[in-house]
């Protein structure tokens, strides 16, 4: 569901997924209790999730499809499951590195590139000791 609905844009300007790569009935469901939210950060990642809200319909429509055509990667005009997979990982991946270079800054305290036990320890539970 969600390659769909992210795909499928009110006014048909969505591109369409590769016939034999849609959902079949009884096959396994994308599980959305956890809403849309979730699935926006998944898709684009967290900020620029967070920039879709500020959108107006029309806007997140036209940069959607331009996300769209970036995870075509044969440049088809059609999404396979695949082609879908690989953008999530390269999102998800850019998040890691990007939160982990933020906690690298938060708990390097004195800026020499390293992280000590002592600056862990700080950075950590200071507020415990």
């Amino acid at each position: 569901r969600l390659a769909l609905a992210l795909l499928v844009l009110p006014g048909g300007l969505g591109k369409p997924t590769a016939r034999q790569e849609r959902a079949r009935p009884g096959a396994a469901q994308h599980e959305d209790r956890q809403g849309f939210q979730y699935d926006h950060e998944a898709f684009l990642g967290k900020e620029e999730a967070r920039s879709f809200d500020q959108l107006s319909p029309e806007e997140s429509r036209e940069r959607l499809g331009k996300i769209v055509d970036r995870i075509d990667d044969n440049e088809d005009g059609y999404l396979t499951t695949e082609e879908l997979k690989n953008w999530i990982k390269r999102v998800q991946k850019r998040y890691i590195y990007e939160n982990v270079a933020k906690v690298w800054k938060d708990y390097d305290l004195n800026k020499d590139d390293k992280i000590a036990w002592e600056e862990y320890k700080q950075a950590t539970y200071g507020y415990y000791l």
